[in-house]
């Protein structure tokens, strides 16, 4: 008798990733897939959903081709996806334009209207959110105000996973992890407050119906099967947000239990039993029933692929290993060299659009190690902040469990455990997003009895690592020399738009 699989998809902000995994968590298969971002004009970030469908089809079909595996085997499909995005949806199924993403920036003055006209508390109360440009909010507000015939022809609003879990199933969802960027959005009840959407702007009857994100949403229908691959009727779960389902994939369902992720968009993920509401910080509906995340969001995780790009080239294979050793020779604090990672604003706890990426403490003795390192120092010290953030207000933190490319680096992993005095704890696999997202379609589809039986069968820690004490005292200058470095420079970060 053949194994049963799962499949998680996994729709990233620089590419969509694909995974095959058994009932056990082994990885046969994983592809990625670029598409590009798109930024027609300063603050603005784009993204063609349909690049996102051609690369989740190119990736399925590549997995068939190299495994050789019966579509039929599939027990379900689960989808993840980045925060934020707004995609307009018409009553025939096709994306009206492109969407913008959690990058984008343009929507400050919606956002600035919307809190004045409704009230930043108000908005707080229901969604547990401060409106930021990031969230799909302001972008819906953006859109109503600049493209009125755009938004005339809206059905639904629809986010990056629902709108693949649409392309596999034609059934449009919303799932309950991702709520939370639409302010409408109950974050306590996990229902819609329509008086809100209309006070928004949102016209009700676009938002989808609300699924669990291990609910079977639908299946597959004869049009995807063609273009994927896929049996028709396979199981498609609601999925969830990324940093979600990386945290169930990296083993945190627990209250007290952290996920923190290393990529494009780092940040960490507190599991709570409860919705406690930070303004400095991000709450949302885990992918697990009856769980909540608080959430801290960062912008910077994608400062050493800059580095890569700008200063060593896109062929620069061994680039972050020889970094890593580079970086290792540096003493903690980088001899003074500080570097601020707000390279797309920053998200929490400052909320902050205007804010830049800054070195500083240059000077001649600095070397390529030394801006490496600072690099990595300023992420987990951005990292710290969040977590301070949560502290402040009694929530418990214990380990860590690390997920993304970032973890995958001894030298990194151990800078943010001297920085933040947390032990790492990091996943065999460092496929935890699209992990988590096959375990929603395990659960799902019955493969496991509980998200328990699923993470005790997937999830295997690989390595941990403890902060130095000796560092730790270290940083805990740096980190204030950073805070106040931000605080100072914050008046003149808008006036830098020229």
């Amino acid at each position: 008798m053949s194994k049963p699989y799962l499949v998680g998809i996994d729709i990233g902000t620089s590419g969509c990733k694909v995974a095959l995994f058994t009932l056990d968590g082994d990885i046969l298969f994983q592809g990625t897939r670029p598409y590009p971002t798109h930024y027609p004009y300063a603050g603005c970030a784009e993204q063609n959903p349909e690049d996102w469908w051609r690369a989740v089809c190119e990736n399925l079909r590549d997995m068939f081709h190299r495994t050789g595996i019966d579509p039929r085997h599939i027990q379900g499909v689960g989808v993840d996806g980045q925060s934020g995005a707004a995609i307009p949806m018409n009553v025939q199924g096709k994306a009206l334009g492109n969407a913008m993403i959690w990058l984008d920036r343009r929507t400050v003055d919606q956002c600035e209207r919307l809190s004045q006209a409704i009230g930043q508390e108000t908005l707080f109360e229901v969604s547990g959110n401060p409106l930021a440009p990031s969230y799909v909010t302001g972008k819906i507000a953006w859109i109503r105000e600049h493209e009125p015939d755009l938004f005339r022809q809206v059905y639904k609003w629809l986010q990056c996973n629902s709108y693949v879990v649409y392309k596999l199933t034609e059934v449009y969802s919303q799932d309950k992890s991702q709520g939370n960027g639409l302010h409408a959005f109950d974050i306590e009840s996990a229902t819609w407050n329509y008086n809100i959407a209309e006070k928004i702007g949102i016209v009700p009857e676009t938002l989808p119906d609300i699924y669990e994100c291990s609910a079977v949403v639908g299946g597959v229908t004869p049009r995807a099967s063609n273009e994927t691959g896929l049996a028709v009727g396979t199981p498609v779960v609601a999925g969830g947000l990324d940093a979600a389902c990386a945290t169930l994939g990296a083993g945190a369902i627990h209250a007290g239990e952290v996920q923190e992720q290393g990529g494009q968009a780092g940040g960490m993920s507190i599991v709570m039993n409860r919705p406690l509401k930070h303004e400095k910080l991000i709450l949302s509906c885990h992918v697990v029933q009856s769980k909540w995340l608080l959430q801290g969001g960062t912008v910077g995780g994608g400062s050493l692929n800059w580095l890569k790009r700008e200063f060593a080239g896109e062929s620069a294979a061994d680039f972050f290993e020889q970094a890593g050793e580079l970086a290792s020779k540096v003493r903690a604090g980088s001899d003074g060299l500080i570097f601020l990672p707000y390279m797309a604003g920053e998200r929490s706890p400052i909320w902050d659009p205007n804010a830049k990426g800054v070195f500083m403490g240059l000077s001649f003795d600095k070397t390529k190690g030394h801006m490496i390192r600072a690099i990595m120092e300023g992420c987990a010290l951005a990292l710290q902040h969040n977590l301070a953030t949560a502290e402040q207000s009694g929530v418990p933190i214990h380990a860590l469990h690390s997920v993304g490319g970032a973890a995958n680096s001894l030298v990194w992993t151990q800078i943010k455990a001297d920085i933040t005095d947390k032990v790492f704890k990091i996943p065999s696999s460092d496929a935890a997003a699209t992990l988590g997202a096959a375990i929603l379609a395990g659960v799902g589809t019955g493969s496991y009895r509980s998200f328990e039986d699923a993470v005790s069968r997937t999830v295997r820690i690989q390595r941990q690592q403890f902060p130095d004490k000796a560092n730790r005292q270290v940083y805990q200058h740096v980190f204030d020399v950073y805070l106040e470095t931000y605080n100072k420079l914050k008046d003149v970060f808008p006036k830098m738009g020229w």
